[in-house]
């Protein structure tokens, strides 16, 4: 089905809620002078600067603000045309805003979107990725209607239910010396983490801190700002750190790197859904979320989508 939002509009919302061109034209597979130029098209359509750029920065003007006001409505209204237009017809068809934490997205996102397109292709999802604290707050802003995140949220406001189990291991170098530790001998390593407010932090720091080990008697820990990050570092011999195992595959498989077992550590968790708990998701988020919880279990068993780690029991 055809987008009913008119394309200049939805062009300058998607600018107005990132405040960035450059991730404005990410989001909408354009470049950016072809954004800018729809933003200058609209701004000499309506006689009036939609946004202030100085010093590097884009700031809404006054005009810009109420301008977003009614595309946000305009969005939501055309949104729920479009789906009583396909539910009509049997089909779920629009726009769905979800916000996917960082090792979601990255390593389980793509095998999820190609399996709910495969049911619903008329559907558009469109993605933002943060760590588990930006996707909590995108979705009280309401600029998402769901969140997969990494591990549960502590917030009232939010309604969480987990849709699968993860294990964050702890990897090194294939030259390093010993395949399981004690605690002293981890105790003596640089330990790589990511950084404060990532789902992935909580769940080490909280492994470790069963096991009696605190972050102060490490020799040295490094705040890493992504998976990718820790294993890069980890390949070049910075230290060791945890991760998830959907996160290093492939690099098992190419030797790149190794697990390392600890004496009575171990650390899972499980990703989870979560949406406001008022009002209830419906329409495309209720699926979306449906879907989450109950049909990956299901894909889990089919050959080739998830991997044979992915922490599932069938």
């Amino acid at each position: 089905m055809a987008q009913l939002e008119n394309f200049r509009l939805k062009v300058f919302r998607t600018v107005a809620e990132h405040l960035s061109f450059r991730r404005a034209a990410e989001q909408l597979f354009l470049t950016q002078p072809a954004v800018t130029l729809q933003i200058k098209a609209l701004e000499d359509d309506l006689g009036v600067r939609l946004f202030d750029r100085t010093a590097g920065r884009v700031s809404l003007t006054r005009q810009g603000a109420v301008l977003l006001r009614y595309a946000r409505k305009v969005s939501a209204l055309l949104a729920e045309a479009e789906q009583e237009l396909a539910a009509k017809e049997g089909r779920l068809s629009g726009d769905l805003a979800i916000g996917v934490s960082t090792t979601i997205a990255q390593y389980v996102l793509p095998h999820l979107i190609r399996a709910f397109l495969d049911i619903h292709p008329d559907v558009r999802l469109h993605p933002y990725s943060g760590n588990t604290d930006e996707i909590v707050r995108l979705l009280l802003q309401g600029k998402v209607s769901v969140g997969l995140i990494e591990g549960p949220s502590r917030r009232r406001e939010l309604r969480t239910e987990p849709f699968m189990e993860d294990e964050l291991v702890l990897i090194a170098r294939p030259d390093f010396g010993p395949d399981r530790l004690s605690h002293k001998q981890l105790l003596a390593l640089d330990l790589l983490l990511r950084e404060q407010g990532s789902g992935s932090r909580r769940v080490v720091e909280s492994a470790l801190a069963r096991a009696g080990l605190r972050l102060k008697a490490f020799k040295s820990v490094v705040d890493l700002d992504s998976t990718e990050a820790i294993k890069s570092a980890v390949e070049a011999g910075l230290g060791v750190g945890f991760v998830s195992r959907w996160a290093i595959a492939k690099e098992l498989q190419l030797g790149a790197l190794k697990i390392v077992q600890v004496t009575g550590l171990r650390a899972t968790r499980h990703f989870s859904v979560i949406s406001r708990t008022s009002p209830a998701p419906q329409g495309l988020s209720a699926q979306f979320r449906e879907f989450t919880r109950t049909r990956v279990r299901l894909l889990s068993r089919a050959p080739g989508k998830f991997p044979a780690h992915s922490g599932f029991q069938p």
